[in-house]
């Protein structure tokens, strides 16, 4: 008696990704939850184990993540051989890196002049002829005439500018690179001459600010520590051309000028002269006081005298110290 052949289950249909998909459909009796837990790759690669969709342990039937564990293993053996953690150096040549920035040269200040450069640059008294010769010590009339006071605040920068010298400032970035001190024995003129490295814009602030001071400026007294007044007036003096910016003041300081007095200024050739009552007094004070800028470096100077400055020591030490500090700069710069 023949038997009916057993009915035999019906094979589970497989299910298809629509075109353009590439994240396979959940397994039937996947909830949403577990889906959202382990991402759709997950869910969709790994059904349940004792199935017929399950493949042996080891082998994958999809090629992307096969490709993709075979990358992430790599990556892991070779970081085991490098050392775990990178304690220790890589081997071989390492490409050399951006260097700190608490050791590269500050942006804020440019490459300045060396000692020898700026020593370079100065003038001599071989410069400016047989009278003039290296100063024995400060004139006595800096003390007596320059320290000083003003209430106006531009006024008392000035006196104090020409009694200290600091032209430019009196923090260690502004500090002379290189100082040069003379004397006339004949006129009994002393002319003191500075190189200084600083931002060129803020040598050109100073080189303005000495401009506006004939007009805010132009009489003015000044009190010293014992209540002694001072006639101080002060007028433009015209320069050479030389460097890229330069500025020129003469200022006499005197004993105060009687009620009255008149105040008369002539141009006198290369100099403007301011002619006063006070100035046939004997203790009558003229200062010429000078900078020159060329390209971030300066050279400032006082030439003074208890009479008239000789106008040839001035223009002289103009035009042959901007010559020289020209040449020290295209000599080369020094980095700081």
């Amino acid at each position: 008696m023949q038997h009916a052949p057993a009915a035999r289950p019906s094979p589970t249909p497989v299910r298809r990704l629509p075109p353009g998909t590439t994240t396979r459909p959940l397994p039937a009796g996947a909830t949403a939850s577990h889906h959202a837990a382990t991402g759709p790759l997950l869910a969709a690669d790994h059904p349940r184990p004792g199935t017929a969709d399950h493949p042996p342990r080891g082998t994958t039937d999809h090629p992307l993540l096969a490709a993709a564990l075979a990358a992430v293993l790599a990556l892991t053996a070779s970081a085991c051989v490098g050392g775990g953690r990178g304690t220790e150096g890589p081997v071989g040549p390492v490409p050399p890196t951006a260097q700190s920035p608490a050791v590269l040269p500050s942006a804020e200040l440019p490459p300045v002049l060396t000692r020898g450069q700026a020593r370079a640059a100065l003038v001599g008294a071989d410069d400016l002829g047989e009278a003039w010769e290296p100063t024995r010590g400060a004139a006595t009339w800096r003390d007596e005439l320059l320290k000083a006071t003003a209430e106006r605040p531009d006024c008392r920068r000035l006196l104090d500018v020409l009694y200290t010298e600091e032209l430019f400032g009196t923090g260690a970035a502004t500090a002379p690179r290189a100082t040069a001190a003379l004397d006339d024995v004949d006129g009994g003129a002393q002319l003191h001459y500075r190189v200084t490295s600083y931002r060129a814009a803020d040598l050109d602030r100073t080189l303005a600010w000495l401009g506006t001071l004939p007009d805010t400026c132009g009489r003015f007294e000044a009190r010293d520590a014992h209540g002694t007044t001072r006639d101080v007036r002060v007028a433009d003096l015209a320069l050479p051309q030389a460097g890229d910016d330069r500025r020129g003041l003469r200022v006499t300081v005197g004993d105060p000028a009687p009620d009255g007095g008149e105040d008369t200024r002539t141009e006198t050739g290369a100099d403007t002269r301011t002619d006063t009552e006070t100035d046939t007094g004997g203790g009558v004070l003229t200062v010429d006081l000078v900078a020159v800028r060329v390209g971030d470096d300066a050279i400032s100077l006082t030439n003074g005298t208890l009479g008239t400055p000789a106008d040839d020591a001035t223009r002289t030490s103009v035009e042959v110290g901007a010559d020289r500090l020209t040449e020290a700069r295209r000599q080369g710069r020094a980095q700081v």
